[in-house]
């Protein structure tokens, strides 16, 4: 065990000095606050695997990560990454290069032939400029070398994320849907640089589609979330304030209110 620590100790670095906030299994004298990472757009915790046969440094990452606020998944091996990814649909991958069963390049060349787009950025000692084409060239987003510090891991993750969420971001305190952004804090909305005034009520109808964007949201669920009818009430009242928000979001093109006859309403993001 103690030979683990200290290769995993080589592989971070000083850690608790990179890392920006006390490492979850020490206790801060202050409370500190976290670094805000992306989220999706639904408000919910970003997920990621970590892929390292390394127990040490892969319970270091775990904790860590969590820690930042995202949610995490460990696998031992390529073939534990290749069930991971196909079961738990993470939004990236940290993958080392060296595993026990077959290398990271031929784990991330296996996922994108059946068709997973998700990101990966790599782990590995090797720095070699045939690495490195190796890496990108098997499908990789990122590539980072050890010994590496948290913070900067932290950093490429975010980077990759912001890239490659699909326009569906979220922040601890900020809500981005296509080119709409929601402040949570200052109760403020933009569509690309133009401010949107909202009243209470818009600001709640509009948070509520952007939080379930991509999913049709019937009238009775938008009674319910928005205006806190638990019966059945008239649902003039969610026609009348859609009508309100499309007329301040939606003069900007492309539209993204849309109605669904029968069924509801849906905040759709353009397809690129």
């Amino acid at each position: 065990m103690r030979h683990n620590r200290v290769m995993a100790d080589h592989a971070l670095g000083d850690a608790s000095a990179a890392f920006p906030h006390p490492l979850p299994h020490q206790t801060p004298k202050t409370t500190a606050a976290r670094t805000s990472v992306p989220r999706r757009g639904d408000g919910s915790p970003v997920k990621l695997l970590v892929v390292d046969d390394e127990p040490v440094l892969a319970d270091l990452l775990l904790d860590s990560l969590e820690f930042a606020g995202y949610e995490v998944e460990v696998a031992r091996s390529g073939s534990e990454a290749m069930a991971a990814v196909t079961r738990s649909r993470p939004d990236l991958v940290v993958l080392d290069v060296n595993l026990p069963d077959f290398n990271g390049f031929v784990v991330a060349a296996r996922l994108r032939a059946a068709g997973h787009q998700v990101p990966i950025v790599f782990l590995t000692a090797r720095d070699a400029p045939t690495d490195l084409r190796d890496g990108f060239g098997a499908g990789g987003d990122d590539y980072l070398t050890k010994p590496f510090r948290l913070e900067e891991l932290c950093l490429r993750v975010e980077a990759v994320l912001r890239r490659t969420l699909g326009g569906k971001v979220a922040h601890a305190n900020t809500i981005a849907v296509a080119d709409i952004v929601i402040d949570m804090e200052s109760r403020q909305v933009w569509r690309g640089s133009a401010p949107i005034d909202l009243s209470p009520t818009e600001f709640r109808l509009l948070h509520h589609l952007a939080t379930n964007s991509n999913k049709v949201l019937s009238r009775t669920d938008l009674l319910r979330h928005v205006w806190g009818y638990d019966l059945e009430a008239d649902s003039s009242i969610v026609e009348t304030y859609i009508s309100y928000l499309r007329r301040k979001i939606d003069i900007h093109q492309p539209p993204l209110i849309h109605t669904v006859r029968g069924v509801g309403y849906i905040l759709r993001v353009p397809r690129p």
